[in-house]
């Protein structure tokens, strides 16, 4: 489609060209050229709403400056709805929901891999622990008249197997099956803290990249307006009504745009990698475009019980104290002395065969430089564990208090944003824009009233993100990993 607008000369004004100022003539950087300019804002005329009231506002504006010298002024329009400017395809892989890639995080992260084996691992480990030590076979040969062979000519000569067992003290094999099993449990809350972070991992990188498609969605629409603006003010330059300055504002304006998408591009990959490490995908896998955040709430009125009593680190400190506790009974049980029990057959040929039974102590002699250091040792472990229980049990109120000013602050951020600055921002850059094409207003209010626009749309978008992360710390916080993914237990 071609739309063409058709001028009058003005006096002591030249026609609109394509070809660079004579010397020493004022003009427009290289690349600024009124004709390229003008087809830029007509590229954007299939924007919809007040943008395209804006065109309309540039044509006219255009119509009024322009000097075809009675040749058309072709300026080509576009048929459909895209954008122009620095945007580039995100990837071409579909979205996921959030829900779909923790789960999908908790099937195939490594990292959860490694916890899964190390539990296995440890549950491994319970069974052994409280098994018999194995018992010694032997074999026995007594010969009085050596080096005579004497077996059968002598009731003292004999030869048969002799067989030894080494028995606990009665309660130490119960008690470090405890301590096994309780080291296990230890390594399971190990996981189930993992899973959580894992969780919070997914989520928070989720967040983000939202916000960055936000932003980038907003510079989209950013860059039609620029370029609006800069149509408008080469419009003006042509006829003497701006200055140079505001040309080459507009230019700044929408270079700076340009690297600002390129950091976002940036910042999504570097985002998507991290992602793609969780799920155990090439880092280069593409993500969808992240257009909402799911609906969130938080939990009850009082966040630093609920956190003291459901954080995985509390847990895990716990099944540490467990642990500490079995390790110490273990300790105070090897005080005990060990029994020994041994059998043995004797074949003598001639004579009737001989039964030998022993029976034996192993009593701790060197108690006070090997069994009592490691007891008191053990008691130390367990205070150590009951110490860093009531830490992190304050860490975790902390935490949450931490999370409910956050969650109070951006809740009040986001409520100032929705119903005064956005719309502000709105209002301030089109009375500014307004004021401009009626030859009232300064250029630089509307660069600083576009800017304004940008970077309440981008805040937006930003303290959304900060709300779902917040909440998803909170989440790790108080809610299970299985619950939060909406499995079973975490086996």
């Amino acid at each position: 489609m071609i739309l063409v607008v058709r001028s009058r000369r003005r006096p002591g004004v030249s026609r609109v060209s394509d070809e660079p100022p004579p010397p020493g003539s004022p003009g427009l950087p290289r690349g600024m050229y009124i004709p390229n300019v003008v087809a830029a804002a007509a590229a954007i005329l299939g924007a919809r709403g007040g943008l395209r009231r804006l065109a309309c506002c540039v044509l006219l504006a255009v119509t009024a400056a322009g000097d075809a010298a009675g040749q058309p002024l072709q300026l080509p329009v576009p048929a459909g709805d895209e954008v122009p400017g620095h945007a580039r395809p995100i990837g071409e892989a579909p979205l996921r929901t959030v829900d779909a890639l923790v789960r999908e995080a908790l099937q195939r992260a490594p990292s959860l891999a490694a916890a899964r084996a190390r539990l296995a691992a440890a549950r491994e480990m319970v069974a052994p622990a409280g098994a018999l030590p194995d018992p010694m076979a032997e074999l026995m040969l007594t010969d009085v008249g050596f080096p005579r062979w004497s077996v059968g000519g002598d009731a003292m000569s004999m030869l048969g197997p002799e067989f030894r067992q080494a028995l606990p003290y009665p309660g130490k094999r119960a008690a470090r099956r405890a301590a096994a099993a309780a080291e296990a449990a230890a390594r399971g809350a190990e996981l189930e803290a993992l899973r959580r972070e894992v969780i919070a991992q997914v989520r928070t990188m989720y967040a983000r990249v939202y916000a960055l498609d936000k932003e980038r969605e907003t510079l989209a629409a950013a860059q039609e307006l620029l370029d609006l603006l800069a149509a408008t003010v080469a419009a003006r330059y042509a006829v003497g009504e701006a200055e140079q300055e505001a040309v080459v504002k507009a230019q700044l304006a929408r270079s700076r745009l340009g690297e600002r998408l390129d950091d976002l591009d940036a910042e999504r990959a570097a985002l998507v990698a991290g992602l793609n490490r969780l799920l155990d995908r090439p880092g280069h896998t593409p993500l969808g475009e992240v257009e909402a955040l799911p609906p969130v709430s938080p939990p009850g009125d009082d966040w630093g019980a609920l956190a003291a009593a459901a954080s995985p680190a509390v847990a895990l400190r716990q099944a540490e104290v467990a642990a500490a506790q079995g390790r110490l009974e273990v300790a105070r049980l090897e005080l005990k002395p060990d029994l020994r029990a041994a059998g043995a057959f004797g074949y003598r040929s001639g004579f009737d065969p001989a039964v030998t039974l022993r029976f034996g102590v192993e009593w701790p002699l060197w108690r006070r430089q090997k069994q009592e250091p490691m007891l008191r040792a053990a008691e130390r472990e367990l205070e150590m564990a009951h110490a860093e229980l009531r830490d992190a049990e304050a860490v975790a109120r902390a935490e949450a208090a931490r999370l409910r000013a956050g969650w109070e602050r951006v809740e009040r951020q986001l409520r100032r944003l929705r119903e005064a600055i956005v719309p502000q921002s709105s209002a301030a850059i089109d009375a500014a824009r307004a004021s401009y094409l009626a030859g009232r207003g300064d250029f630089s209010t509307v660069i600083e009233d576009f800017q304004l626009w940008l970077d309440a749309r981008t805040q937006l978008a930003r303290r959304e993100a900060e709300r779902f992360v917040i909440w998803a710390e909170l989440d790790r916080l108080c809610t299970s990993a299985a619950t939060a993914a909406g499995e079973g237990a975490v086996p």
